[in-house]
């Protein structure tokens, strides 16, 4: 869906995953540093957004999803995944619930194979579940922001921020006192430096969710049953996963980023086997070039890596 607020001053497409909205509105660093400093906004009106009513939702939920929900408390946040039988993650949703309905916003075009599966696990549960994307659009507020949210559906109060489930319709008006817009580069650049994993980015078809460090935050290792626990159990208490998320700091003097998928090697190996590949990277106003990165397990964690040619030094997101 294309937003409208691409009709702002200075507004430039993003491209890829992140169609629809402004990749930046002129100065991604200005944007950066507004949103670190607690002013402006983001628009993420491309991401789906989901809602379950019925009063049997948390507990319906709470069988199908990482992440214990069966007592989330009205306004709580929380995030969760959905597995493959295998324990692979299928989908990440970014949750509240604000006394009679269940909000989630999750990946671009992700929504509708999310719905379907959620549809086909009703069974005799009093839910009902809607993609509401076309109703409903997520703006994202930065941490120290003071400005009202009046008029939202719902609020998801998180550490670095604020995400807001907006009306499409008032998108333009509401926004219009939020302050200055940024753009999903500088959004990036803020949560690659926050080591947050992102669907179809950190992930592909092999992800377990130890790798990008979602046991920490979309996981609860002491729930009952739901599709995907055996592996997660079984890695967490017996072994440990093959690959792990690490974040790295890109020599600042190479003119380019690489890219997602860019093989990620040894620098004292630049000719040897690849060890991983760049998941996401961005240029930070302050840290410069960065990136993160899915690296094999043993990988030194001292090492220095070349991501592409571009040297990178590592620092720990999942221990080895």
């Amino acid at each position: 869906m294309k937003s409208p607020l691409l009709s702002l001053p200075g507004a430039v497409p993003a491209e890829g995953a992140d169609e629809g909205v402004a990749a930046h509105y002129g100065d991604i660093f200005r944007e950066q540093r507004n949103l670190a400093q607690g002013t402006g906004f983001v628009d993420l009106s491309h991401r789906g957004v989901i809602t379950v009513t019925g009063q049997d939702r948390l507990a319906w939920l709470h069988l199908l999803l990482t992440q214990h929900v069966s007592s989330l408390e009205p306004q709580e946040a929380t995030e969760a995944l959905v597995l493959s039988p295998h324990g692979h993650v299928e989908h990440a949703l970014y949750l509240v619930d604000d006394g009679t309905t269940t909000w989630a916003h999750v990946e671009p075009g992700t929504q509708e194979a999310l719905l379907g599966y959620l549809e086909s696990m009703k069974f005799f549960y009093r839910v009902e579940v809607a993609d509401a994307t076309a109703e409903y659009a997520v703006v994202h507020l930065p941490a120290g922001s003071v400005v009202s949210v009046e008029g939202v559906a719902a609020v998801r109060e998180l550490p670095y921020g604020r995400d807001l489930f907006v009306p499409r319709a008032g998108l333009e008006e509401l926004t219009a006192g939020y302050g200055p817009a940024a753009g999903v580069w500088a959004y990036e650049a803020l949560r690659i430096e926050g080591h947050r994993p992102r669907l179809g980015f950190e992930t592909d078809h092999r992800t377990i969710p130890h790798e990008v460090d979602w046991l920490r935050t979309a996981v609860h290792l002491q729930k009952g049953c739901y599709r995907g626990q055996e592996t997660v159990a079984r890695v967490h208490n017996l072994g440990r996963p093959p690959r792990r998320l690490v974040f790295l700091h890109l020599d600042g003097t190479e003119e380019t980023l690489p890219p997602h998928g860019t093989e990620v090697r040894l620098a004292a190996e630049p000719d040897g086997r690849p060890l991983g590949f760049v998941t996401s990277s961005a240029r930070h106003h302050e840290l410069g070039p960065i990136a993160l990165a899915i690296v094999k397990r043993n990988v030194p964690v001292d090492a220095v890596l070349l991501a592409g040619t571009v040297p990178g030094t590592q620092d720990v997101i999942v221990p080895q």
